[in-house]
C-alpha cells in the first residue's frame, strides 16, 4: 500500500500481510478472539504477541517435545494458550505473572479455554517466583519463553539456564525494539537490557543461539532462540 504522498507505507503493507498470513494458514479461533476481546475489556495493553507468533511458540512446543514450559510474562494469557495447547498429554505450563489484575483475567480465559489444570499461574515477581521453583526441585523445563519487562531480561536469563537442561529451548521476545537495539548510546532501560540480553546470550558457551527480525501488525522487532548445549 501507498501513502497519501505516493511513498510505499511500510507499516500498512506489514499489517496487510500479516492479514493475509493469518487468513491463509490459520484456521479461525474463537477462543482466543474470546481472549482478545477480554483483554481489550479488562484495559489490559495490546502486547500480546500476533496469532502468527503465537503459533510460532506452538510449533516450538511441538517440535521440540516440551512437555514442562515456563513463560515468564502472562499478560492476559494469549500466548499461555498457544503453549498449552501443543503440550503432550501430562504436559504443564508454569506461567509468572507481576501483576495481579492480568493474572486475574489469564486466569479467566485459561478457564475458558479449558486449560485451568494444566497452567500454573504464579502472581509476583518473576525474580522471586524463580527462586521458588528451583527450591520446588521439579523437573528441568524443556521450553522457556521470557516476554516481560526488558531491563530484566539478563536476570531470566540467567534463571532460565538454571532451570533447564541440554536440549532446552529458550525463546526471548521484542529483541529488536523497532531497530533500537542497535543504538550503543541508548540510555532507555529497555534497550539497555535487551543489549545485556543478547550479549549474554552470544557469549554464554552453554547456548547455540539466533535471533530473527520480524515485521507485522506489531511493528518491527523479532525473536532471539537458544538452544542448551
Amino acid at each position: 500500500m501507498r501513502s497519501a504522498t505516493g511513498d510505499h507505507d511500510p507499516g500498512s503493507a506489514w499489517t496487510e500481510v500479516d492479514e493475509y498470513l493469518v487468513q491463509t494458514l490459520l484456521p479461525e479461533d474463537e477462543v482466543l478472539e474470546l481472549v482478545v476481546d477480554e483483554n481489550q475489556a479488562a484495559g489490559l495493553p495490546a502486547i500480546d504477541v500476533s496469532p502468527l507468533q503465537g503459533s510460532l511458540l506452538s510449533l516450538l512446543v511441538r517440535m521440540t517435545g516440551a512437555r514442562r514450559v515456563l513463560e515468564i510474562g502472562t499478560l492476559g494469557g494469549f500466548s499461555t494458550i498457544h503453549l498449552a495447547r501443543a503440550l503432550p498429554p501430562g504436559g504443564r505450563v508454569v506461567t509468572c505473572e507481576y501483576e495481579p489484575r492480568h493474572a486475574e483475567v489469564a486466569r479467566r480465559n485459561l478457564d475458558r479455554a479449558r486449560f485451568s489444570d494444566v497452567v500454573d499461574v504464579r502472581v509476583g515477581a518473576a525474580l522471586d517466583t524463580l527462586p521458588q521453583l528451583a527450591a520446588e526441585g521439579g523437573d528441568p523445563f524443556d521450553l522457556v519463553f521470557i516476554d516481560a519487562d526488558k531491563p530484566n531480561n539478563p536476570h531470566y536469563l540467567e534463571w532460565a539456564l538454571r532451570l533447564t537442561r541440554p536440549g532446552s529451548v529458550i525463546v526471548g521476545d521484542n529483541v529488536v525494539r523497532g531497530g533500537r537495539v542497535a543504538e550503543e548510546a541508548s540510555t532507555d532501560p529497555a534497550i539497555t537490557g535487551t543489549r545485556t540480553f543478547l550479549e549474554a546470550l552470544g557469549e554464554d558457551p552453554r547456548l547455540e543461539v539466533t535471533a530473527l527480525q520480524t515485521v507485522g501488525a506489531k511493528g518491527w522487532d523479532g525473536f532471539a532462540l537458544a538452544l542448551v548445549r
